[in-house]
């Protein structure tokens, strides 16, 4: 019996999570496995019902638990909310360092049936394959936050951004032992020309790369990153970066495969690993069943490999999508360019999406 602690959040999360539990039971039934799945509130559905946007009650499930799947947070409703309260801050950071989360892997990866799908040219993107390692409990987002009056009348708001050694130790060594599994390349991303965190972000990976030898380092301003990634992404094996940069950038490398819909991640590092898509909540298509699954049932499979040891299983749901997308199954996201290849485009919604999955995974 596997425990998975069920937080389908707002917005197009409460449409994504359950397809992706369809591809958890289909697998479940598959090899044999049993899933209990365990619901519980967050973010600004937790804040109407209990006025906070992470409970005890769920943090409690959350720590019990073999695993955590998390659809998607937020809206423009509570963004005038208290700075505790909202939901990205109030829900999910503190849930990241209760859980001891603190390396995010975000797989950029392009599936073939999607190559006509990107904005971007195809000889620059075919056989994209990327890992994004992003520092999940420092930096920026979990430094010291405050406002000051000034004597115009005005206001100075101040982030604090602190790195310490031992967290910059931690997450590269763990994209290094990666980097190791993967085509042994290594790209730390900084901008160490300006910033003193950044500084001994690059100092310290200077002295682990003694310690990899096998493993081909490299050093990248953000800036510079940012333009690589769209002019040569093929470049890139394995990115770690801190918390910030992070974040920016797999938003970036998610056009590469040809929809941020396309993209899960895993956070993990302590107990329990949190499994979720890197979309929003996107309330703008929220109930009208366009929300494209993928993203989240790609997160499952993360959520199989990661946390339970599945690599099988983990595969069975990865080759369910590709079988999918060669196909020609698509939802609304994926049709922004060209995407002829010569195959039958058949644009599903998202339930109807997450049951062809279904489908693929019974039959492989």
């Amino acid at each position: 019996m596997y425990n998975i602690a069920v937080l389908p959040g707002d917005g197009i999360g409460v449409e994504i999570v359950p397809e992706a539990i369809k591809a958890l039971k289909a697998v479940a039934e598959k090899f044999g496995h049993e899933f209990k799945f365990e619901e519980a509130l967050i973010g600004g559905a937790a804040y109407d019902a209990v006025g906070h946007p992470l409970p005890p009650e769920t943090l409690e499930i959350c720590k019990k638990s073999d695993a955590v799947l998390l659809g998607a947070i937020g809206g423009p409703q509570y963004d005038e909310l208290p700075v505790h309260l909202r939901p990205e801050i109030g829900a999910l950071l503190p849930l990241r360092k209760e859980l001891a989360l603190f390396s995010n892997l975000r797989p950029c990866i392009l599936f073939p049936g999607l190559l006509q799908a990107s904005t971007i040219k195809e000889e620059v993107i075919q056989g994209v394959d990327i890992m994004v390692i992003r520092e999940l409990t420092g930096g920026l987002y979990f430094g010291d936050k405050y406002r000051e009056k000034t004597l115009d009348g005005g206001e100075k708001a101040t982030d604090i951004l602190t790195y310490s050694t031992d967290e910059i130790e931690r997450i590269v060594r763990f994209a290094y032992e990666v980097a190791r599994k993967r085509r042994k390349k290594l790209c730390s991303v900084d901008k160490a020309n300006v910033l003193e965190s950044s500084r001994l972000w690059r100092e310290t990976v200077s002295v682990l790369e003694k310690e990899y030898p096998d493993v081909e380092t490299i050093h990248m301003y953000v800036d510079n990153c940012s333009m690589q990634l769209i002019r040569d992404p093929r470049q890139f094996d394995v990115i770690v970066t801190e918390n910030m940069f992070g974040d920016i950038l797999t938003d970036e490398a998610s056009m590469l495969t040809g929809s941020i819909g396309m993209l899960p991640s895993a956070s993990i590092g302590g107990e329990v690993g949190l499994y979720e898509p890197s979309h929003g909540s996107a309330p703008d298509i929220a109930g009208q069943n366009k929300a494209n699954p993928l993203a989240t049932i790609l997160s499952a499979a993360m959520l199989l490999r990661y946390s339970f040891n599945m690599d099988k299983e983990a595969e069975v749901i990865e080759q369910a999508v590709t079988r999918v997308l060669e196909e020609g199954y698509r939802t609304g996201d994926l049709l922004s360019c060209s995407d002829s290849g010569g195959k039958e485009i058949k644009v599903l919604g998202t339930r109807e999406m997450g049951d062809v999955i279904v489908e693929k995974i019974m039959l492989l």
